[in-house]
């Protein structure tokens, strides 16, 4: 046998033994392995590899050097990605937060709201609730029972220039000629009414005449308006040898029947005293008890136990 024919023998023999790691394509033809593909046996061999560590390191730890070796390269990679994952994590949480915050927010500016609104009106509600109480003060001082109202407009009716609607009528148990006071002295009189309101003549109308008594004294006189809301009264005594004094107290002198003006209202006080030479006569100014540019609670003077459609200050101060 020649040596290129034992060459071809063993290399026969040699492929006969090598086990075939070709498969068949769709073609029917051989197709080579691809040498990426890792063997099975090397599989096995993984796997067998991963069952004895974890035999190992149930036991006594052997694999733990190895284990923080991992770990000290995983460590920072899952560290790494938390960061990153978190501002992604935190969303539904951030979102039920700002809306919470959103609504405490609202909810104090609702406070805010209501707490202005009461330091707003928290001068005009106690001024209200003073008035009330002078109402209840007065009734007991004139001895008058009263019916409260609420001045809700002041101007001009027909030829009277000084006058003021309030929110009270004959369903309250008003008349007209009733005498109109408030917690710091007079105010007017009743021209008219309706079921539901009353125009009252204030005293500080230029056609008003009110009849007044002076002080110790009780000269009386006649107290008229000068057309000026925010100025004086005069008053013109009828002896006219009596000479007033400065500060001395008018008060009403009082009607027959107690219309259109009960007795002892307080109207003012005196301020300044003028002589008239040519006919000897005096006459006073009086500054009024009663701001009547600034009119708001008032009370009309009615006999006591009227009938009406709401509460009724007695002359004890009791609500009727």
């Amino acid at each position: 046998m020649t040596l290129l024919d034992r060459i071809d023998h063993d290399t026969v023999r040699a492929s006969a033994a090598r086990p075939t790691t070709d498969r068949l394509n769709r073609r029917g033809r051989l197709q080579p392995r691809d040498p990426r593909t890792p063997r099975r046996s090397t599989l096995v061999a993984l796997v067998l590899a991963g069952a004895t560590m974890l035999t190992l390191d149930g036991g006594a730890g052997a694999l733990e050097p190895v284990r923080r070796a991992v770990g000290e390269v995983v460590g920072p990679v899952q560290t790494a990605v938390s960061t990153l994952a978190r501002p992604i994590t935190v969303v539904p949480e951030v979102l039920r937060t700002n809306g919470s915050l959103r609504e405490e927010v609202d909810a104090l500016r609702e406070d805010n709201a209501a707490l202005r609104q009461q330091v707003a009106t928290s001068d005009y509600d106690r001024n209200r609730l003073e008035a009330y109480d002078g109402l209840t003060a007065t009734a007991q001082e004139i001895g008058y029972a009263l019916v409260p109202a609420r001045v809700v407009g002041i101007g001009a009716a027909q030829s009277f220039s000084h006058t003021a609607t309030i929110d009270a009528g004959s369903s309250s148990g008003i008349a007209p000629d009733m005498t109109v006071v408030n917690a710091d002295g007079l105010v007017g009189r009743v021209l008219r009414v309706t079921s539901t309101t009353a125009t009252v003549l204030l005293a500080s109308d230029a056609d008003s005449v009110v009849g007044g008594r002076v002080g110790d004294s009780m000269d009386v006189g006649f107290v008229s308006g000068s057309g000026d809301l925010g100025g004086h009264l005069d008053l013109e005594l009828i002896d006219q040898g009596a000479l007033p004094n400065r500060g001395d107290a008018v008060v009403t002198w009082g009607s027959d029947k107690g219309a259109p003006y009960v007795s002892g209202v307080p109207i003012g006080a005196v301020t300044a005293v003028y002589a008239n030479l040519r006919d000897s006569s005096q006459r006073a100014e009086i500054e009024p008890f009663v701001d009547f540019g600034s009119l708001d609670v008032v009370g009309v003077v009615v006999p006591s136990g009227t009938a009406s459609d709401r509460a009724v200050i007695e002359v004890d101060g009791s609500l009727q």
